[in-house]
């Protein structure tokens, strides 16, 4: 049959880009389903604060009746004035291996965003970093965690057939939690607590932490200004992350740093891996899924970073492993076996030394692409 490629125009068609990925990836035992309410406010222009200050389109590839293929097209003008760069995106891209659907899909968007004004197009990259990015290139057997891609290894080749080249690498660690806690962090921990000018502040409840939440995102939006492919969040974005994910974080794995003003001048960020409980649950968090994320959250033995940094003045102090000691030994205490980096660049020297210090190995390495339009 003849190949058919559609832009998403009715809630029938957004459902069907909606759940594709389950039937590509439900016999993977390493999938991880995405949180399937999530998805309908990712896709929602009404819902999703991204879609104001970006140009996008979703299309979907028809044999016929059956949908064989879906990719999202994104510019990121916020992201392209700040940066001064003139890219588009793809990302969320979904299909068999099938050169002819791939070429169809990937050049529906060069098409689109060349129309734009465009001159390249890099991906898998969707609004910001907080998103999946990237195509996996090494480790397509280690599970899938949250908000981390997952793709069959013949995406990338099918990919670089199209022309495409690197541009950035993105790697992952895994680092096994010690017994306790090593000399070198004890040293050094003692040595920066001795300083009057810089406290760490940890949690002990949801309560406590809540009032620091805004605090963390805007020290965020300072520290990653010059991280690949970040966007800052608005006020009304700090909000809507607070209030969506504040239930799934665990207190004892916030640490912030403040100077003797209180202003912070540091944050880590790690939660118990979920993946148990949203397989679970099928993605889904009723009638019962979010009870299961919940158990999870109670039963996991993996750590996973999910985000971190410091300000630029402050950096070369021993605040990150002052952190990184805090942070390891409310791992030791919760009784933690595996520490996931999550994503890191691979350019971030700085970071992968603090893993690899603590003996982590690298275990996936992902690839964004580009190509001039």
């Amino acid at each position: 049959m003849s190949l058919d490629i559609r832009e998403v125009n009715n809630k029938k068609e957004l459902r069907q880009f909606i759940y594709l990925p389950k039937k590509f990836h439900s016999k993977d035992p390493n999938w991880l389903p995405p949180i399937w309410q999530d998805e309908w406010v990712l896709f929602n222009k009404e819902k999703n604060n991204s879609y104001r200050y970006a140009d996008t389109t979703m299309l979907l590839a028809f044999r016929g009746k059956e949908v064989v293929g879906r990719i999202m097209g994104i510019i990121s003008h916020r992201y392209n004035e700040t940066a001064n760069e003139n890219n588009g995106r793809f990302c969320f891209m979904e299909c068999d291996n099938d050169p002819e659907v791939f070429h169809a899909l990937i050049t529906a968007v060069e098409t689109w965003a060349k129309g734009k004004g465009m001159t390249d197009l890099v991906g898998p990259f969707g609004f910001s970093d907080k998103d999946p990015e990237g195509f996996i290139v090494e480790g397509f057997d280690v599970p899938q965690v949250m908000t981390s891609a997952n793709n069959f290894p013949y995406m990338p080749l099918l990919l670089e057939k199209e022309g495409y080249v690197k541009k950035k690498n993105i790697v992952n660690y895994h680092v096994p939690v010690p017994d306790s806690l090593p000399p070198v962090y004890e040293k050094i921990t003692s040595r920066v607590n001795n300083r009057s000018d810089l406290k760490v502040i940890e949690f002990g409840s949801k309560k406590e932490l809540k009032p620091y939440i805004l605090d963390i995102l805007e020290l965020m939006n300072q520290v990653f200004m010059q991280i690949y492919g970040f966007v800052p969040l608005s006020e009304i974005e700090k909000k809507e992350l607070r209030d969506r994910y504040l239930m799934l974080l665990s207190p004892e794995f916030v640490k912030v740093v403040a100077n003797e003003k209180g202003t912070l001048v540091g944050f880590a960020l790690g939660i118990p891996d979920l993946s148990e409980g949203i397989k679970r649950a099928g993605g889904k968090l009723l009638p019962v899924g979010l009870l299961y994320i919940l158990w999870a959250a109670k039963r996991s033995k993996t750590l996973l970073m999910v985000l971190g940094g410091i300000l630029p003045e402050y950096r070369g102090q021993g605040i990150d492993t002052m952190m990184g000691a805090k942070m390891l030994a409310s791992a030791i205490k919760c009784k933690m076996k595996t520490i996931d980096s999550h994503l890191v660049l691979e350019d971030n020297l700085p970071m992968r030394g603090e893993y690899e210090r603590l003996g982590g190995v690298i275990v996936k390495r992902f690839r964004v692409y580009t190509k001039p339009l």
